[in-house]
């Protein structure tokens, strides 16, 4: 039997009938295994959350201590590092969407629950998309670095670092990015450089005279 891909889910869902559907639902799942964590009410996922770690959340926003957006709020204020997917029904699909516009990965109507394929899809895409979130603000958050004051030596135009050791432009850049360098040589320096040998070749020539 081959290893299968273990996912963590927080569930947060008041109906005992929709927690235990999905349980049943993602049972079916032949090539993931799935460890679900249910919670009832809001005060109870915080304290999931608290306590363990979670690949994703899926959560209604309808609980007996929390009603709406404001319902996803404070789970993304507590998990901002957790894909969250909103489990919705036709009447509050309006409700789901500024939820999405306010950082949810997806929302899924609980009319669509019994779908295997679905769910389980839905929720490897949210976790797949939120990581490549987290590695895009990783890279900008990189790249700011560079903006600001940077330590420059006036003479050999070396880059003091935050240890406080000098390194060559391009070693700094290279740490701080994903920048690669090539060497060349611009036009301007180029005519020096030939200026240059063409001086030294004369003086050569007429030395040996």
């Amino acid at each position: 039997m081959k290893n299968r891909r273990i996912i963590k889910i927080l569930l947060v869902e008041d109906d005992l009938t929709d927690a235990e559907l999905i349980r049943a639902v993602l049972s079916e799942e032949t090539d993931l295994k799935i460890d679900i964590r249910h919670a009832d009410k809001l005060s109870l996922a915080i304290d999931c959350l608290n306590n363990d770690d979670f690949d994703v959340i899926l959560s209604d926003l309808s609980l007996p201590d929390s009603q709406g957006i404001d319902t996803f709020a404070h789970i993304r204020d507590r998990a901002p590092n957790i894909p969250i997917i909103i489990l919705t029904g036709l009447d509050d699909k309006v409700t789901a969407l500024k939820a999405v516009r306010k950082g949810a990965q997806d929302y899924i109507l609980k009319e669509q629950i019994n779908n295997c394929h679905l769910l389980s899809h839905a929720i490897l895409y949210a976790i797949e998309r939120h990581k490549l979130l987290m590695e895009l603000k990783k890279k900008m958050k990189e790249i700011k670095t560079l903006r600001g004051l940077i330590p420059m030596c006036a003479w050999c135009r070396k880059i003091r670092d935050d240890n406080g050791y000098w390194k060559k432009v391009e070693e700094y850049i290279s740490e701080h990015t994903d920048a690669a360098f090539t060497h060349g040589m611009c036009e301007e320096c180029a005519e020096k450089a030939i200026a240059e040998r063409d001086s030294l070749k004369k003086i050569d020539a007429y030395s040996l005279k």
